[in-house]
């Protein structure tokens, strides 16, 4: 994808200093509305620390009139609408503004307009959220991220500097609401008794060996059922098909319809334990689980994707649920569905931990992240190239 959206030989931004005295970010992003990037940084927007920062929405994609777009417009300093215009006109905006720091959200996701910053409308641009992993591209100075994503070992990978931040990488809006009240195991399609594996992640994370092992989960617990989000009706009848070529009823496959996403939070408490995907993780969909208070069970891959769901468990406080190989997550998933004294407890801690630790502290991590901003911009005073470092606790 890089080589397909190089550097541009004329960059808008040729070495100019800036006085300002409040850092001017600018978050550029398709997902700014009723998005899984929008859920998760919404309430980040909102705590920004306006005395310091000043900060730009820059909204690629449609205005789809929801409460999220709405806070969206309500927290950002400015929020422009810049559907109608080209890649070359946005860069140029943002360079006409003096853009400081230009975060893009989306990376190569979705409907990705990548070479407004291959132009370099702004000295610091990062690459945040949107995106699980480099994005090979020389105008693309950071990437935030955490200990837990990307290892010592693994930072040769990334074209990027490392803007290491406490916790987890991933912003998270502590005002998400759960609408209404939970429905009933016959309302959404699910056997009164029974226990209940879920794991809501698009079909297409699915792998033939994480399947291998739901379905031998399957065959070890007596009258349990599999609760998958329907994508199409032709991913729901293929994985029935696999199902049943590993010799399990095809209907303990049971598929939820997409519906308004606070009635799909509201819905899965029901499930009794979240299956998590590999190698390409549960990210918003592990936090909704852990955020209604679902467990999540995970084993970390070697990859940034693969790593999301280990970084969500270590920040919410539950590194007991990290199996370390799959092996093991096979283990813990059995064990937790055959004890439900097991489970009750990590459940009990998971509500006891989801108000005190950071995972959904948003404060906390919108202090962190502004402290990544402030460390890059005070090398880029310095005219000092960008380095990888690590925010301090705090």
């Amino acid at each position: 994808m890089a080589d397909e959206c190089p550097a541009s030989p004329q960059p808008l931004w040729r070495g100019e200093r800036y006085q300002h005295e409040r850092i001017r970010v600018a978050y550029v992003s398709t997902d700014l509305r009723a998005h899984a990037v929008g859920f998760l940084v919404v309430g980040a927007i909102e705590h920004h620390d306006k005395s310091r920062f000043e900060i730009t929405g820059i909204s690629l994609g449609p205005d789809d009139k929801s409460e999220t777009r709405a806070r969206f417009e309500a927290a950002f300093d400015r929020f422009i609408d810049v559907r109608e215009k080209n890649d070359n006109e946005v860069a140029s905006l943002l360079r006409e503004m003096e853009i400081d720091i230009a975060v893009d959200l989306n990376g190569f996701t979705g409907d990705p307009r990548t070479r407004i910053l291959a132009r370099r409308p702004a000295p610091i641009q990062v690459n945040y959220l949107g995106y699980a992993g480099t994005m090979g591209a020389d105008y693309i100075d950071y990437i935030i991220a955490d200990p837990v994503l990307i290892t010592p070992e693994e930072e040769r990978h990334y074209s990027e500097q490392i803007a290491y931040v406490p916790d987890t990488y991933q912003a998270n809006d502590s005002r998400r609401p759960i609408v209404g009240q939970v429905p009933s195991r016959a309302e959404s399609g699910l056997p009164e008794t029974g226990f209940v594996f879920a794991s809501f992640n698009n079909t297409y994370k699915i792998s033939p060996e994480t399947f291998d092992v739901w379905m031998r989960l399957l065959g070890g617990v007596e009258n349990s059922v599999l609760w998958l989000l329907e994508d199409n009706p032709f991913a729901a009848e293929n994985l029935r098909r696999e199902a049943t070529a590993r010799s399990v009823n095809p209907e303990r496959l049971i598929f939820a319809p997409r519906t308004s996403p606070d009635k799909h939070l509201a819905r899965q408490p029901l499930a009794d334990l979240f299956l998590d995907t590999l190698p390409y993780n549960a990210h918003t969909t592990a936090s909704d689980a852990l955020w209604v208070g679902l467990p999540v069970i995970t084993t970390p891959g070697r990859t940034f994707p693969g790593r999301v769901a280990a970084s969500l468990l270590t920040a919410i406080g539950l590194p007991e649920l990290i199996a370390p190989s799959l092996d093991e997550y096979e283990r813990l998933a059995l064990r937790l569905a055959r004890d439900p004294a097991a489970l009750s407890v990590v459940k009990g801690k998971l509500a006891a931990h989801r108000d005190l630790y950071p995972l959904f502290n948003t404060k906390r991590f919108t202090r962190h992240l502004e402290e990544a901003f402030m460390q890059m911009q005070g090398r880029h005073d310095l005219g000092l190239p960008p380095q990888t470092f690590a925010i301090v606790p705090r």
